[in-house]
């Protein structure tokens, strides 16, 4: 089988991100798609350390296009971020993209508490 489809299978929301439609002055949704493309396809489907952050990327900018909170969030820490200038230039990126998701989910998730009545 392809390995494109093999890796797509592991990507519902490939096609949703792809075809999302932002703002023609919207750069940065546009170097994310381009980086999520990139990722995704490059990566060695047997390694399962690398499906994981394909699946995980995935549902991050499936987040990124359906809550707006986190798409300026996530616009917001990107352009502050530093790059290490190594080969891994991208995968470092995809690190950092999912390190900003999991910060968010950890300051917008509250905790409730169910007080029990006696």
């Amino acid at each position: 089988m392809n390995i494109n489809k093999e890796i797509l299978k592991y990507c519902p929301n490939y096609y949703n991100i792809v075809n999302f439609d932002f703002d023609d002055s919207d750069v940065v949704s546009e170097k994310l798609v381009g980086i999520y493309k990139n990722y995704i396809f490059s990566v060695d489907i047997n390694n399962k350390e690398e499906l994981e952050k394909v699946i995980n990327l995935d549902n991050v900018l499936a987040n990124y296009i359906h809550d707006y909170q986190f798409r300026t969030e996530l616009q917001r820490e990107i352009v502050t971020v530093r790059v290490k200038n190594d080969n891994n230039v991208i995968n470092n990126l995809v690190d950092i993209i999912l390190n900003i998701f999991v910060r968010y989910e950890e300051y917008t998730t509250r905790k409730i508490y169910i007080s029990r009545w006696i």
